[in-house]
């Protein structure tokens, strides 16, 4: 029998009342809500999602093969009637099929975007396999010096220790591997673009007011008595409160010791319509409201200290930046960084020619050696070792991922004794560096353009590198690592600090969280109940920080794992102009 008359003989009214009955079941298969909660699933709702997709595979296969049907039917010896209604089901068929496809339910993945609780779990997970690494190969080398040195326990420590290492990396490994796996790569490239792209219109938009005459100005001298990074610092803080307040920043650069053509003639103006301070009303810091002209002290004379200071991130991005990145303030520091350092054609072109001369390739690992008047005042002496068996460990995690051919550094230092010590100590690597550099890096020598090209230099090709060891005492590491952040959605786990943790200096006190409690073991360790909030003073690197706890007041030690970071937050303003800007700029 013929499919025309197979469907007189069953009756075009119950055909159609069947097909609309299908359809019907298929949109409420759509609706149910367990596949539309995927995120919080629990093992049972999981089971009746998998029953619930198998059931809409074989709907939606029959649904095809109902339209392969109404395709091969001939129309020619229809009425108007049934032609209209064979090609408004065939429109039906089409569209009940359409949801499943845009809600990817046959896709690798039921998520376009992760949840801030994954992005927080697998961030914490990373940073825990570390943190007990340093705690076992601490405890393990302590034994290690206590015991005998010909005993038998010395041989098995250091197998322990040896395999130990195998087994953070393969840990390591398979976290890197989730992150690349999770398919979210994306993602989290896409969110980093937009929030950059967002607060740089902003950032543009502060520093070009419509009318310079009547704009409310915040006037920050460059001139801070101390070197090329801690001045780099203070014209941040200067921008972060001009940005906090709703004032144009005008940088007074003239004269300055680096350059004393000013920081024009090295990088681009910080405004291209408002740079003078010129107004009908001047003051020092806070002024008032209605004051136009504010000039601002050095962030140690800062007073009263407005919310504004870092740690703190701006209230409005907090959600985003928080689920995206493993520490929001150094993203928020670099987002400034990326506007205030935007380099004039003359600069870029030097920057790329001493990369070209030196032979600057990747994978590399920056490693940047402070000495002379850091050692034995701010910072302790680290020697080169310590920095090497940081970048080994570096190049033994990347070989997981498939052999390097070169092990490749690029060496900053203020010490040029450090480049030759690294040439002659590691000939197994690559080593790019320049002594002129370091030698112009001195003291006697720090403030000259030479010393602030190749400081320059220093700075940015260690920003560039896969991954940064040096010491976090040092304002030019910091300013590496800040940048850093430019380059990569997430680089807050790139870096390994032989000493301090990242801080700003003249920030506001850094808080953590305890997750978990604890109680002394030892002497010199604090106690902690959970919600307990710590202001920390270090990390230590042996699974231990120092910090106070503001419920005891009490100063000591605690496992650094059994606590969270707490994202502080200002109610910055929130540009809302700039929607119209931005879509202008689309």
């Amino acid at each position: 029998m013929s499919i025309l008359r197979h469907l007189s003989a069953i009756g075009w009214h119950r055909m159609l009342v069947l097909f609309l009955a299908i359809w019907l079941l298929v949109v409420l298969l759509l609706a149910y809500p367990g596949i539309n909660s995927a995120n919080t699933l629990d093992p049972k709702s999981t089971e009746k999602l998998v029953r619930a997709l198998t059931d809409l595979e074989a709907l939606r296969k029959q649904n095809q093969e109902l339209r392969d049907i109404f395709n091969d039917i001939s129309l020619n010896n229809m009425n108007d009637e049934q032609k209209e209604a064979i090609e408004n089901f065939q429109k039906r068929l089409t569209k009940a099929e359409h949801p499943l496809q845009n809600n990817g339910l046959y896709s690798r993945s039921l998520k376009e975007e992760p949840n801030l609780e994954y992005e927080l779990l697998r961030r914490r997970i990373q940073a825990n396999t570390k943190e007990f690494w340093y705690y076992v190969r601490s405890s393990l080398l302590d034994l290690q010096n206590k015991a005998t040195p010909a005993s038998e326990t010395v041989d098995i420590i250091e197998q322990v220790l040896s395999l130990g290492a195998e087994h953070q990396r393969s840990l390591l490994y398979d976290i890197d591997q989730l992150a690349a796996a999770d398919g979210y790569a994306e993602w989290r490239q896409k969110e980093s673009n937009d929030l950059s792209n967002l607060v740089q219109v902003r950032f543009k938009l502060l520093q070009n007011p419509p009318d310079c005459n009547k704009a409310k100005k915040l006037v920050c001298s460059l001139n801070k008595g101390c070197g090329f990074g801690c001045q780099l610092h203070h014209a941040v803080y200067c921008f972060m409160l001009a940005y906090g307040t709703e004032r144009t920043l005008i940088l007074k650069s003239k004269g300055w010791r680096y350059h004393k053509g000013g920081w024009d003639e090295i990088y681009l103006p910080i405004s291209d319509t408002c740079t003078t301070n010129k107004g009908g009303s001047m003051t020092s810091w806070p002024g008032h409201a209605d004051t136009q002209v504010v000039n601002l002290p050095i962030i140690d004379s800062l007073s009263p200290r407005p919310p504004f200071l870092p740690l703190a991130i701006p209230e409005d991005l907090a959600p985003r930046l928080t689920r995206l990145h493993g520490d929001p303030a150094v993203w928020w520091v670099g987002q400034i960084l990326k506007y205030l350092l935007r380099p004039r054609e003359k600069t870029a072109s030097m920057i790329q020619k001493a990369m070209n001369k030196l032979g600057y390739e990747k994978p590399i690992v920056g490693v940047h050696v402070r000495r002379t008047d850091k050692v034995g005042t701010e910072a302790a002496f680290h020697p080169l070792e310590e920095y090497m068996v940081e970048v080994e460990e570096y190049y033994n995690q990347l070989e997981l991922k498939g052999p390097v051919i070169v092990r490749r550094i690029y060496l900053a230092s203020d010490d040029p004794k450090v480049l030759s010590e690294a040439k002659t100590r590691y000939p197994q690597y690559e080593i790019i560096c320049d002594p002129q550099i370091s030698k112009t890096a001195a003291v006697s020598t720090r403030y000259s353009d030479t010393s602030l090209f190749g400081i320059i230099y220093d700075i940015h090709m260690l920003a560039l590198s896969d991954f940064l060891v040096c010491t976090f005492s040092s304002q030019v590491c910091r300013i590496a690592y800040e940048i850093m952040q430019m380059y990569h959605p997430d680089a807050a786990s790139k870096f390994k600090s032989l000493d301090d943790i990242y801080y700003y200096g003249g920030q506001n006190e850094h808080h953590v969280v305890a997750v978990w409690p604890h109680e002394p073991k030892k002497t010199g360790d604090m106690q902690m109940r959970s919600g307990d909030l710590i202001g920390v003073a270090g990390n230590h690197w042996d699974g231990f920080s120092k910090g106070r706890n503001l419920r005891t007041n009490q100063i000591g030690l605690y496992p650094t794992f059994k606590v969270k970071d707490k994202i502080e937050t200002a109610k910055f303003p929130t540009y809302s102009e700039t929607v119209e800007s931005q879509e202008e700029h689309k």
